[in-house]
């Protein structure tokens, strides 16, 4: 199987957070084609668990067109809703212990460069949804995952694999689904990656460190319409109610125990220059490098939004949009990851993640539970030099370094399944 063209085809067909039908409908037919059991739509997600999902109307209009760029009817019809995790089970030849590799699958909403300096445009592999992109490398993971599939296919090892496919890792919102359905509870041994993440194509880390504590949350403000002109005094501004939210929440200082961040990301409200706004809503997220801290700064946006909307005599909501919590690597695992690489050409230099860390995963939940269940976990970085940043309509990846995670993981996978 030629994996950097399996990447470009996942790169082409890019589908975010809960829509990604026809990615998971190809990674089903690839692994039954493996040999693997599989695990996919609501036996994969637990269903009060997923955040952020996207309405009704969005999951049918992604649905059919999944359908219309080639995905298996038959099989997606399991994801209607949005359950678009795929996990696949392989058993060895002999009992062992329970190894799993977690790949996410979804993409971001960017408009992908069109510029011919752009690695997929010149190459004819560009996203063809226009505002849709594989921007962080989810891509290339799953080309990864899948080529180990096919490595590990012939089952000449002792114990079990999981191969986990995730939707909607953007946004922190689809981890912990997997989590709560039990899909983690068996897992001896869990590794997972990231491609890029500043470290540069020949380097590898068998950890990292770093990662935030996040919580997004959607703040909803309800309001009473009025003729902005005739009437203003009989309105309740549920705009005005926002953007003071918006300025106190950009006012919290941070903090003296360590790195925080606070983000308003998005301030939508009103429908004309002459009636006062029934309606606003905002999308903040908070992150802190512990856990602790993030629930304080949690705490305080909370108390801003409800105090802005009694400010303005305004009814407020708050919506739990997605969530992560730090992560803390094994070092046993951090180790043998490193040695595994040091036998893999491509691989040149070495380090165990100190000051490597991408923001916030929800993997981090995933990693949570197997090490709670008396297992061991990791997250790696495999190194890939960068032409932009993630989340850059100019992102791309060196595809060549995706045999050589590959081969990686299929030697990690065999030694401890020996």
């Amino acid at each position: 199987m030629d994996i950097i063209s399996l990447r470009r085809d996942f790169h082409m067909y890019p589908e975010v957070g809960f829509t990604e039908f026809r990615t998971a409908s190809k990674i089903v037919e690839l692994l039954i084609f493996f040999g693997y059991d599989v695990i996919y739509g609501r036996d994969a997600m637990d269903e009060e668990s997923r955040k952020g999902v996207p309405t009704v109307g969005v999951l049918e209009k992604e649905y059919h067109r999944a359908i219309k760029d080639g995905a298996n009817s038959e099989i997606i019809s399991q994801m209607k809703g949005g359950y678009t995790t795929v996990v696949g089970v392989l058993e060895g030849k002999k009992p062992g212990p329970t190894i799993a590799f977690r790949f996410d699958i979804d993409a971001l909403p960017i408009l992908e460069s069109q510029e011919m300096d752009h690695h997929p445009e010149a190459n004819r592999f560009g996203s063809k949804y226009e505002g849709t992109m594989h921007a962080c490398g989810h891509d290339g993971h799953i080309a990864i995952g899948l080529g180990l599939a096919e490595k590990l296919s012939d089952g000449h090892f002792s114990g079990k694999v999981k191969l986990i496919f995730q939707a909607a890792e953007e946004g922190v919102r689809g981890a912990y689904s997997i989590v709560q359905k039990g899909l983690l509870d068996d897992v001896d041994y869990l590794f997972c990656h990231h491609l890029g993440a500043d470290v540069p194509t020949g380097e590898f880390h068998g950890g990292s460190t770093e990662f935030l504590a996040t919580t997004k949350m959607e703040g909803h403000f309800y309001g009473i319409a009025s003729h902005a002109g005739a009437s203003p005094e009989s309105g309740r501004h549920a705009l005005m109610g926002a953007a003071t939210a918006l300025l106190n929440i950009h006012a919290i200082p941070r903090f003296s125990s360590g790195l925080t961040r606070v983000n308003v990301g998005v301030l939508e409200g009103g429908t004309a220059a002459n009636i006062i706004p029934e309606y606003a809503k905002m999308k903040v997220e908070t992150r802190a490098l512990s856990k602790e801290v993030n629930l304080d700064l949690e705490k305080r946006v909370r108390n801003i939004i409800a105090q802005s909307a009694a400010m303005h005599e305004l009814e407020h909501e708050i919506e739990i949009i997605g969530a992560a919590i730090p992560i803390s690597c094994d070092q046993e695992l951090v180790e043998l990851a490193i040695e595994e690489a040091k036998q893999v050409e491509g691989f040149t230099s070495f380090g165990n993640g100190n000051g490597k860390g991408i923001g916030s995963e929800d993997a981090s939940y995933m990693i949570e539970r197997v090490q709670e269940k008396g297992g061991k976990a990791t997250y790696m970085m495999i190194g890939s030099s960068l032409p932009a940043p993630h989340h850059h309509p100019k992102f791309d990846i060196q595809e060549e370094v995706l045999p050589c995670a590959v081969e990686l993981f299929n030697r990690i996978a065999r030694r401890i399944l020996q």
